[in-house]
């Protein structure tokens, strides 16, 4: 049987046992109600991807530290995923991550404190990089352009795949004029082809923060925005993919932007154009989604290119850049 029409049951991991050992998933109360049978994705918990010397393995974020699943599962041999990339194709037994998380409060050594965690992109192979341009009206008019008609799709790649606390490296780049967007993601969780809107947002697995870095001098070369958008290390991601029962409302979200501390964006996902279960229906119709593709959402006013020309200073080498959102945590990394 296909992993991913397996029922995924949560068990008692969200129970006694684990509340009183402090490894609850996820960001706060309300994680505990139970899946019903017809649930196929998980549900309450919140991913992370651990690198080790270029490897990248399964974490699951507890409140009590990081459950390093890779090593949980050497230990308990419950036959889980042990990379997001498995989870997200339905390889191993989903099922069995709760029982991991619950067997780790015994074992403290299974559980990283955070700080000392080296994270890699939560999201780390996506067939599809899909954006959206100018999806936010104040954006729009920030920059000059009307509100689109119709959703503006272009493309980065994954070598543009960053983690938090990542280092950045623009020096190294053909571009001086290097802007920041911060983004919600869509992780796609099922495949999806000609969805209706009502039914798009069945088929997200999760949300996490990304910042979908640009070029400006590059993507304004030529009338396509690639190679502004897909220079190495400009699609960070994470720290977190939280899965979407944890967020009822992604068109209701705050998010910002700090630069080495100061707020250069700040604005809610309400503002947006066209909503995350529109993006997701109109995208299913051009091709073919699926688990793990990321669609970057769009970013607010608050861009450098939004400054008049006299106030536009580009980021640089030794920026520190800091991205929040709402229920998914914050993303920061450095430029070098």
């Amino acid at each position: 049987m296909n992993q991913r029409r397996r029922t995924f049951l949560k068990t008692s991991v969200l129970g006694t046992a684990a509340a009183a050992a402090g490894l609850r998933p996820g960001f706060g109360p309300g994680h505990a109600s139970a899946a019903t049978a017809s649930d196929e994705l998980p549900r309450g918990l919140t991913f992370v991807t651990l690198r080790n010397n270029g490897d990248a393995s399964l974490g699951i974020k507890t409140d009590r530290g990081i459950v390093d699943v890779r090593a949980a599962e050497a230990a308990f041999k419950l036959r889980a995923p042990t990379t997001i990339d498995a989870v997200l194709q339905g390889r191993g037994e989903l099922k069995a991550l709760p029982r991991l998380v619950e067997r780790a409060a015994g074992r403290p050594n299974l559980v990283l404190a955070e700080d000392t965690v080296k994270f890699g992109p939560c999201v780390t192979n996506p067939e599809k990089i899909i954006c959206v341009g100018l999806n936010y009206r104040k954006h729009a008019a920030e920059t000059g352009n009307p509100v689109p008609k119709t959703p503006i799709l272009f493309n980065k790649y994954n070598n543009a795949l960053a983690g938090h606390k990542s280092v950045i490296r623009v020096s190294e780049e053909p571009t001086e004029k290097v802007d920041y967007e911060v983004e919600l993601v869509i992780v796609i969780g099922r495949v999806a082809r000609n969805v209706s809107e009502a039914d798009a947002l069945s088929s997200v697995f999760g949300y996490c923060v990304g910042n979908d870095l640009s070029a400006r001098d590059l993507q304004q070369r030529t009338s396509q925005w690639m190679i502004g958008k897909s220079l190495d290390g400009f699609a960070p991601i994470g720290p977190y993919l939280v899965t979407a029962d944890q967020v009822p409302d992604p068109n209701a979200l705050a998010l910002d932007t700090k630069v080495n501390g100061e707020v250069r964006q700040s604005s809610n996902t309400s503002d947006m154009v066209y909503t995350c279960k529109q993006l997701v229906a109109y995208a299913s119709k051009m091709f073919t989604l699926r688990p793990g593709d990321l669609i970057f959402t769009g970013t607010p006013e608050g861009v450098i290119a939004g400054y008049p020309k006299d106030k536009q200073v580009w980021l640089k080498a030794g920026d520190r850049l800091t991205n929040r959102i709402e229920r998914l945590g914050e993303l920061a990394f450095t430029l070098g």
